[in-house]
């Protein structure tokens, strides 16, 4: 009885495991493409880590409200649309979020809370003033390349 349960044990852990850590696009289920098509491209692209995250956030997507849903595909449409830089500067700036005390968040809260709720053309005349030096860094860096 003991040299089966080790034997079966055995074979359970040499036997290759589906990889649920880092499944390519066709391993998801159709659930889960469902819920993660914005991502479908470069899905197979992303690291494990990454993977694991957009996982995550497909399990928790059935209990979501319809306005949840609808933002989260959202905001994965516009993931897929940013630079690697873009990426990697939104991530770090998460970060410093997170290490904020919390009295700190809670006033960015705030804040956020009530730029939200203005109407969008008094939010379009704010993101302006701060998109402009972002714009004009663009327009000289691809001036640069090509002229090069």
């Amino acid at each position: 009885m003991l040299a089966a349960l080790v034997w079966s044990c055995t074979v359970l852990a040499a036997a290759p495991r589906p990889e649920s850590r880092n499944p390519g696009w066709a391993q998801l289920s159709a659930q889960q493409k469902d819920v993660l098509a914005p991502l479908s491209g470069e899905w197979d692209k992303l690291e494990p880590a990454r993977k694991r995250k957009w996982l995550g956030i497909a399990k928790g997507y059935p209990k979501m409200t319809l306005p949840e849903r609808e933002r989260a595909q959202a905001r994965m449409r516009e993931w897929v649309r940013l630079s690697p830089q873009q990426r990697r500067e939104a991530r770090e700036k998460y970060r410093r979020i997170g290490k904020l005390p919390p009295e700190k968040r809670q006033v960015l809260s705030e804040k956020w809370a009530e730029y939200q709720a203005l109407p969008p053309e008094q939010r379009e005349a704010q993101a302006a003033p701060a998109a402009k030096p972002r714009a004009a860094k663009r327009r000289a860096k691809d001036s640069k390349t090509t002229a090069e």
